[in-house]
């Protein structure tokens, strides 16, 4: 019976994480969270794997690059979006960036809503899930039901019952060895890496408190587009919907609610309590999400969590985790320092790489191993981390972890009652101690 790490005490699990073995299995090798996964000499290996692109906006356009690239033997055979433009404007972009790999033919450009179906069904190995996170736990349901490896998008889902969608996916999945391999990114960069291992292997004695800040300023958007309140205006503005987006705190901010995570050995909140609102974000234009949050999360033995996310223009920026601990603190700024004082004072000095490709090679690699990687669980839970805080800072109340991961409340329309007629009313703007979400 396979361990669930994630509820052992923190003493257990960062004695496994210090002690599991490494094993290298020959050829060549790419690195999941340090472990490797060998390339190639895999009986009945397939030369040529096909790719999917599900969702063909600027970020998946990104993922199709580095899917592809994270192979000599990858290709790219079929895209499906809703906007022909935005597919269009990919397949331009990624016929000039990898011309030789790109082997789309023009009956496996799919429109439409259920132009995902047909991309899983167009003889793919692997789909890249990209469309906006509304759509993933549908979509991924659909790929594992098909055999299917699957790269999925941060978030995974936008409320409870979608990430309970997710882990039963995942499950499934698991029984098909089937990948599954989540894009929280900064699992990837190489200083997060060599940084996280070592506060998980105690060099910050026993953690008391993690913090989180993500603090931005405005995206960049399209406003010409940003007038209406049909589908499609909903739809090519996505973003400013919390039940396509999850709010900002789910769609941006969960990879800061993943790093937390990742300090504590993916253990999970007990519960949560925060706040947030609108102060610069305010006209219609930005839909219903706040513009910033403040969460406290309580997890056993009195350890403590604080996320600050907001997203303001002109204001400052910021991109950090903070650990501290009984015998040092770690101060991580993303991209630019990686150090951890105290007691066993200790510095990133090595090279940098590009965080975003080197999940795609990790995940490849394993696919090509025999021994998919299967992020499942752990994507899941770090999502539901972010809808958790939502969910406390919309309603201003105190919300358990089993609370929340029960609850029914959908944010949107299911996955097969999307069409162009469907008309589909946003909730309101929430209001702390009016808005209810159980």
């Amino acid at each position: 019976m396979e361990k669930n790490y994630s509820s052992l005490p923190s003493g257990s699990r960062r004695s496994f994480l210090k002690t599991a073995g490494v094993a290298v299995i020959g050829g060549s090798v790419a690195y999941h969270f340090g472990m490797p996964y060998a390339l190639g000499n895999v009986p009945g290996r397939k030369e040529v794997l096909k790719i999917g692109l599900i969702g063909c906006g600027g970020r998946g356009t990104g993922a199709a690059i580095q899917a592809i690239k994270s192979d000599p033997d990858v290709i790219l055979t079929a895209m499906g979006d809703v906007f022909e433009d935005r597919m269009e404007q990919s397949y331009e972009a990624l016929s000039k960036a990898i011309p030789d790999k790109i082997k789309v033919k023009k009956r496996d450009k799919f429109l439409g809503f259920d132009a995902y179906q047909r991309v899983i069904d167009s003889g793919v190995d692997v789909v890249l899930l990209t469309a906006p996170p509304a759509f993933r736990p549908g979509h991924f349901a659909a790929a594992v039901a098909a055999g299917k490896h699957a790269f999925c998008e941060k978030p995974m889902a936008v409320d409870a019952p979608g990430v309970r969608s997710v882990l039963e996916s995942a499950r499934k999945a698991k029984e098909k060895n089937l990948g599954v391999f989540a894009g929280f990114c900064f699992r990837h960069d190489a200083a997060n890496q060599a940084a996280f291992q070592q506060i998980l292997n105690g060099q910050v004695g026993n953690v008391r408190t993690v913090t989180g800040f993500r603090y931005g300023g405005e995206l960049p958007s399209d406003y010409s587009k940003m007038q209406g309140t049909g589908l499609e205006y909903q739809l090519r503005n996505w973003y400013y919907q919390n039940w396509l987006s999850g709010d900002f705190i789910v769609e941006v901010a969960c990879h800061s609610a993943d790093m937390m995570s990742w300090a504590l050995g993916d253990e999970m909140p007990i519960k949560a309590i925060g706040s947030g609102g609108r102060q610069q974000r305010v006209e219609e234009r930005f839909g219903n999400i706040y513009d910033h949050f403040a969460i406290e999360y309580e997890y056993r033995e009195g350890v403590r969590g604080f996320l600050f996310t907001r997203q303001q223009r002109g204001a400052f920026s910021r991109n950090t985790i903070d650990v501290t601990g009984s015998e040092g603190d770690a101060h991580l700024v993303m991209g630019q320092l990686h150090e951890i004082r105290g007691k066993h004072p200790w510095k990133f000095d090595g090279k940098p790489n590009n965080m975003f490709q080197a999940e795609h090679d990790a995940f490849f690699a394993s696919i090509r191993s025999g021994n998919p990687i299967n992020d499942g669980e752990w994507m899941a839970n770090s999502t539901m981390m972010a809808i958790l805080g939502r969910m406390a800072a919309y309603s201003g109340q105190e919300i358990t972890w089993e609370e929340a991961l029960n609850s029914n409340q959908v944010l949107g329309p299911k996955l097969e009652e999307y069409d162009w007629d469907l008309q589909w009313q946003s909730p309101p703007v929430a209001i702390p101690g009016v808005t209810k979400v159980l």
